[in-house]
């Protein structure tokens, strides 16, 4: 039972933002802002989660004016306004397009002011995948003879600017925030690199399979989103392991994949990459077929194929400036801490990780 949950079709954009209708005269970024406050019946007291970062967070759905109103930093504003019972106002200050070093200086440290607000409970940001996709971008363009640099270069980029993010927030949240959390990178296109490159490798002369070369790229920069964060006092909330494996036990080895594939804190980036690419590889499936079961899936990804689904309604975000709103809680509980659709979105999927890590009281 394939269940394509995409909405509307988009026009394919080949990055985490690209736009294509304005590229020229914007360049290839784009403020995505919204502030969304969780009104829960009953209760004035308000807290704040504030997330920083690229077109994931910023709930991109093709438009350059509009964006997901439900975006994972908003769905886990919903669990904690359960949790708590408050109020919760979801400040996203988001960039699509956006490299980690752009999401870092524009965003987290140029905008530090929404997190040093006395009312921040939860920090939160993602970063790194456009690096990740330029370089994917520009390896694929290669003719002659393969040059990896490019790869090598967007893991040191991604591994500075994760570093310093967490180091800054640490430095300027206020001191009454009780999380942070950074999400990590999925892998959009899993199954439409599993081709041969146009370059060839100058050891072999063969061409080389992309999929081959760019999964170990990610698990890198991923083991160290990570093994920063439990460095530095932050929780890693896995997407690649919540997108790319099943929730259920594909291999026999007794572990529910989607667990499985979780980092695990402490390991070495050797041991982690060998898991994702080598031991655990048979199980990574393209995050457009999420299997939930063995015969049911839904659709994590929208059909440009690199950003997440979701559901809910859009609201004004880009190029006429972000917005500001407040609604009622979709759902004002959850049983066994999960919504309904917790499993059925891309971004009710990330929200809900983030979730998982929340304190059980805002004090």
């Amino acid at each position: 039972m394939k269940n394509r949950l995409r909405g509307t079709a988009r026009t394919w954009l080949p990055g985490l933002a690209l736009l294509a209708c304005s590229a020229a005269a914007m360049g290839n970024t784009l403020n995505q802002n919204v502030s969304w406050t969780v009104d829960r019946s009953g209760t004035s007291t308000k807290y704040r989660v504030v997330a920083y970062g690229d077109s994931i967070y910023a709930g991109y759905n093709g438009s350059i004016s509009n964006a997901a109103r439900y975006a994972a930093p908003t769905v886990e504003s919903e669990y904690l306004a359960a949790l708590w019972n408050a109020d919760i106002e979801n400040i996203r200050r988001a960039k699509s397009g956006a490299v980690a070093s752009d999401v870092y200086q524009n965003k987290i440290v140029a905008e530090r002011s929404y997190m040093q607000a006395a009312s921040t409970r939860v920090v939160t940001f993602e970063m790194c995948g456009n690096d990740g996709l330029q370089a994917r971008s520009a390896f694929k363009s290669q003719s002659g003879t393969c040059n990896y640099s490019g790869l090598d270069a967007a893991v040191a980029a991604c591994k500075t600017s994760v570093a310093a993010s967490m180091d800054y927030i640490n430095a300027n949240a206020h001191p009454n925030t009780r999380l942070k959390v950074i999400s990590n990178l999925y892998y959009p296109g899993y199954n439409a690199d599993n081709v041969q490159s146009s370059c060839r490798d100058a050891s072999t002369g063969a061409t080389v399979n992309l999929r081959d070369r760019f999964l170990p790229a990610i698990a890198r920069m991923n083991y160290w989103m990570c093994e920063y964060a439990r460095q530095k006092n932050f929780k890693c909330a896995d997407s690649f392991a919540q997108y790319m494996g099943a929730d259920y036990d594909s291999n026999g080895d007794g572990q529910v994949d989607s667990d499985a594939l979780r980092y695990v804190a402490g390991e070495t980036e050797a041991s982690y990459v060998n898991r994702i690419t080598g031991t655990l590889r048979p199980t990574l499936r393209d995050a457009n077929t999420h299997f939930v079961t063995a015969s049911s899936s839904f659709d994590y990804i929208q059909s440009d194929d690199v950003h997440p689904t979701f559901t809910g309604g859009t609201v004004s975000a880009g190029l006429f400036g972000g917005s500001t709103g407040t609604g009622a809680a979709r759902y004002t509980s959850f049983a066994n801490g999960r919504s309904p659709i917790w499993d059925r979105f891309g971004h009710e999927r990330m929200g809900w990780a983030l979730s998982t890590y929340s304190p059980p009281t805002p004090f």
